[in-house]
């Protein structure tokens, strides 16, 4: 298999699956939850009677004087209602008046309140960590491929792929986000640790294969090195993954509603991340042995003289 000497095919392919998503994003955001944001959740469920419509469960907080309430169905006979953040009375008050209201017995499956100011630090220590990972992953693989000459390459190079994963998860998100609704909130930041995790790992395993063959295959170009080192760890890499990612099939469909979306993101993640590592990762250190950006640029100078 000739990956690398088909390595823009492959780079096409990476941006035909970041740009839609992130288009998505600029168009439609990401809505944060209240982990992020600021504000509270609460998460409800009518035992019996008629569920009520949205616009009535909305009049009823608008008598508490939450004007902002925002309900949505997440099932047939329940709904989850985002508001600014209330306290733990105001809330049962809420639910007691909607089922003197509605006749109907309002059991109540999850509430979470978070102050706009600790909704404030968690998203500056969210963004924090991730930028920390990236730093600490560059550097070390820096230290490890020290004996290598450029071996600040692998470390930039493994980070340009794991930005890769990022941008498909957070594209991949606000299309999600836009048609079912799912929030970004802490277990999504966590799918996105363990995804960074999971690239990176891969991305090694390469690197780690083409340090070998450097030395034992010295007459060979450096191209050449790249390409047998990634077509000897493919097997690897995808069986590892496969296995993992038929375990999380395997939560998705049995396990519950509540880590559905932190299920979904590592599944989108696991697959851009084994596509990153075999295609992208070694292939850009390719590119940047031959310095091939000099010659886009003489091919746009030529097409622009003729």
């Amino acid at each position: 298999m000739d990956i690398v000497g088909k390595r823009y095919t492959y780079f096409a392919i990476s941006l035909s699956l970041i740009v839609p998503g992130l288009i998505g994003l600029i168009i439609w955001g990401l809505p944060l939850a209240v982990d992020f944001a600021g504000g509270s959740i609460v998460e409800i469920r009518f035992v019996s009677g008629n569920v009520p419509t949205l616009q009535d469960v909305r009049d009823v907080y608008a008598n508490f004087g939450e004007t902002d309430a925002e309900p949505r169905l997440s099932g047939t006979d329940e709904m989850v209602i985002r508001t600014k953040h209330m306290s733990d009375a105001t809330n049962a008050e809420i639910l007691k008046a909607m089922q003197d209201q509605f006749g109907t017995e309002v059991l109540m499956l999850r509430f979470e309140s978070v102050g706009p100011t600790i909704g404030r630090e968690v998203t500056i220590r969210a963004i924090g960590t991730i930028a920390m990972a990236a730093i600490a992953i560059l550097l070390y693989i820096w230290y490890a491929f020290r004996g290598i000459k450029n071996s600040y390459r692998y470390g930039v190079s493994a980070i340009i792929a794991m930005l890769h994963d990022v941008a498909v998860v957070f594209g991949m998100q606000a299309i999600i986000s836009h048609f079912f609704g799912w929030e970004v909130d802490a277990l999504f930041l966590t799918a996105l640790l363990t995804v960074i995790s999971f690239s990176v790992h891969d991305s090694i395993v390469v690197f780690d294969r083409i340090r070998e063959n450097s030395g034992r295959l010295r007459r060979e170009n450096y191209e050449s090195v790249v390409n047998q080192s990634i077509v000897q760890t493919m097997t690897r890499s995808i069986n590892t993954q496969l296995t993992v990612f038929l375990t999380l099939l395997a939560l998705l469909l049995f396990g519950g509603s509540t880590i559905r979306h932190f299920i979904v993101i590592l599944m989108i993640g696991l697959l851009s991340g084994t596509y990153s590592s075999i295609f992208n990762a070694a292939p850009i250190l390719v590119v940047w042995e031959n310095r091939e950006w000099k010659t886009w640029f003489r091919k746009n100078k030529s097409s622009a003289a003729a």
